[in-house]
């Protein structure tokens, strides 16, 4: 069911018809009093009285960014966007929905990741009714209906990523935000199409490993970091050695054989590589002895 346009016309002219027909009945209705017997005209005063009442029933309001959806005798009847005063059939009944950009944020979810890691993860969903018709008639609550599938696309998809990637290549849930966030928009989008809604943003709010969990990660993170740090400064160290070597031998400062080289590049190391401040020794004697 799509929606389509309901039958209505401007308000403010019809209040005009409503007074004649009410000024009709009540000028019926004193002739018939002034000279009786009433009979006939007193019957069409009141008579009048009762349409211009009825017709007083088809009057609603129209608010910016809101829709009218309108059903004769449980069929569909169309469904009124135009703003201000409007009147339309009497006999139909009248439901507001709002039009408006909406947004809310689903709770924090326990999920395993595409690794099995348990993790917590939140959304903030950015959506609005798109077609009436469907919101009302083809789901039962459509407010519910968004809460509730937009919490389980955000499981689905939190369960096809890992939380870190190992490789560069492969997208994971922290660290390809923009690939993540467009994802769980079309997730959501594909389940709320059937209500009429759009999803015009999906994006993560929370994302945190659990707790069970969270200090042996913290430590794999910090592992990383660690030997990462390490590895620049050996090939640092080994650049500056290297260097070293290369400057002595092309200067001729020194002559030195190869059991001397290795032990000088053992020391180079040593202080380049170390965590904390060297203390230097000096040798007395001589170079061999």
């Amino acid at each position: 069911m799509n929606e389509r346009q309901g039958f209505s016309i401007a308000g403010i002219p019809f209040i005009g018809v409503c007074l004649l027909l009410a000024a009709a009945g009540t000028a019926l209705f004193v002739h018939a009093m002034a000279a009786p017997p009433a009979g006939a005209p007193a019957i069409g005063g009141i008579a009048l009285w009762a349409l211009t009442m009825f017709l007083l029933k088809g009057f609603f309001q129209v608010a910016p960014n809101e829709g009218q959806v309108m059903q004769l005798f449980g069929r569909y009847a169309g469904t009124v966007r135009e703003e201000g005063l409007r009147w339309t059939n009497p006999f139909y009944s009248k439901r507001r929905i709002s039009l408006r950009v909406r947004n809310f944020e689903s709770g924090k979810l326990k999920v395993n990741d595409s690794d099995g890691n348990p993790i917590e993860i939140g959304a903030v969903i950015v959506w609005q009714v798109l077609d009436t018709a469907e919101a009302v008639f083809q789901v039962d609550d459509y407010e519910n209906f968004v809460h509730i599938q937009s919490e389980s696309a955000l499981r689905q998809m939190a369960q096809s990523y890992p939380y870190d990637a190992h490789d560069d290549g492969k997208p994971s849930l922290r660290s390809h935000g923009e690939t993540i966030n467009n994802h769980l928009r079309d997730e959501i989008q594909a389940r709320l199409e059937k209500a009429g809604v759009q999803v015009i943003e999906a994006r993560i709010s929370h994302l945190a490993y659990a707790q069970e969990i969270a200090q042996a990660m913290l430590q794999r993170q910090q592992a990383g970091a660690i030997i990462a740090a390490r590895t620049r400064i050996v090939e640092g160290a080994v650049s500056m050695v290297e260097m070293a070597l290369d400057q002595l031998s092309r200067r001729g400062v020194v002559e030195l054989d190869e059991e001397r080289k290795a032990a000088m590049v053992s020391n180079l190391l040593v202080v380049l590589c170390g965590d904390r401040s060297t203390q230097p020794v000096v040798n007395a004697g001589t170079l061999y002895g």
